[in-house]
């Protein structure tokens, strides 16, 4: 879902092409699924949609960065930049200063290192963190975008540090999104017929009190900073269910780590009906409501198009 673009006249809309590219010439690696669903259509502010003012601004971004001796072709496509450019409501300067900000917490994190194989970062403890603190890719929703469930309420956060620390959570997330970024989204790509850059994700809240949301407040603050700042424009639909009658007061905390456009693409439902709409029964693990039942559970099959 793409924030709020200024207005333009309809004249001034790129055409998509085959391959998912705007009607402009790009010098950078792009999206280069063919399209396969004839009544696929971006959104505005995508690539193969772009207003006048909007192509004009992708190409001073990518420009500057050509020019200064920035520019990292595998990493700064046009569909990367053109979510930069989104995040910070179409501002060249502003979505430079995002980019070199997570060029710089790319370097401290080391994050060349721990993608560089898998052995690198073996989350050997992942089967036992599940049993405490289940999160994990499911499928796909309607739209083909990847499934993300976060079970918050299931969190035992006792067990949870004697199999695990939070730096290690931390890179697990981090590896997470560098496999959904890299594995998930172009598979899902490919079995959609067409771009999909965005996630679905879905917080349980089932069985979550103030004193468990204090006990992880940190991780969930740092993992919420990292995906907003690092990871622009990734976020699709994000659905939070079964909360209690206190969490009014864990929203006012969560609302204030987060930037209004994030906020405005949130939904907070006690009924699992919402998600029947958007995600097929058949995709959707039966806790939810839905009727999948994977052997071994949904939280460890890592079940969905990438495989």
């Amino acid at each position: 879902m793409a924030d709020a673009a200024p207005a333009e006249t309809a004249s001034a809309t790129q055409n998509p092409s085959p391959n998912g590219t705007s009607g402009a010439a790009a010098t950078s690696k792009d999206i280069s699924i063919s399209w396969t669903d004839p009544n696929y259509k971006p959104p505005s502010g995508y690539l193969g949609n772009l207003s006048a003012s909007q192509q004009k601004a992708l190409d001073q971004f990518r420009k500057e960065l050509q020019d200064e001796g920035h520019f990292v072709e595998e990493r700064m496509d046009d569909s990367t930049l053109l979510r930069y450019l989104r995040a910070r409501k179409w501002d060249v300067a502003l979505a430079k200063k995002m980019l070199f900000d997570r060029e710089k917490w790319r370097e401290d994190f080391q994050l060349d290192k721990l993608m560089k194989c898998v052995l690198e970062f073996d989350f050997k403890e992942k089967k036992e963190v599940d049993k405490y603190y289940p999160q994990y890719y499911h499928k796909v929703d309607k739209e083909g975008r990847p499934v993300y469930v976060e079970k918050l309420g299931a969190l035992n956060l006792t067990e949870l540090m004697k199999i695990t620390t939070q730096e290690r959570q931390i890179q697990a997330l981090v590896y997470e999104y560098e496999i959904f970024e890299r594995e998930r989204l172009p598979a899902c790509s490919k079995a959609a017929g067409h771009p999909v850059e965005t996630s679905c994700t879905i917080l349980d809240l089932k069985g979550v009190g103030l004193g468990k949301f204090w006990d992880v407040k940190n991780y969930v603050q740092e993992a919420a900073g990292i995906g907003q700042n690092y990871y622009p424009e990734r976020m699709g639909k994000f659905y939070i269910v079964n909360s209690s009658w206190m969490f009014t007061t864990i929203w006012s905390v969560i609302k204030g780590w987060l930037d209004p456009a994030t906020v405005a693409k949130i939904s907070i439902t006690n009924s699992n009906d919402i998600l029947k709409q958007q995600i097929p029964l058949e995709n959707l693990p039966a806790d939810l409501g839905g009727k999948c039942s994977c052997p071994g559970g949904c939280s460890l099959s890592d079940a969905g198009p990438w495989h």
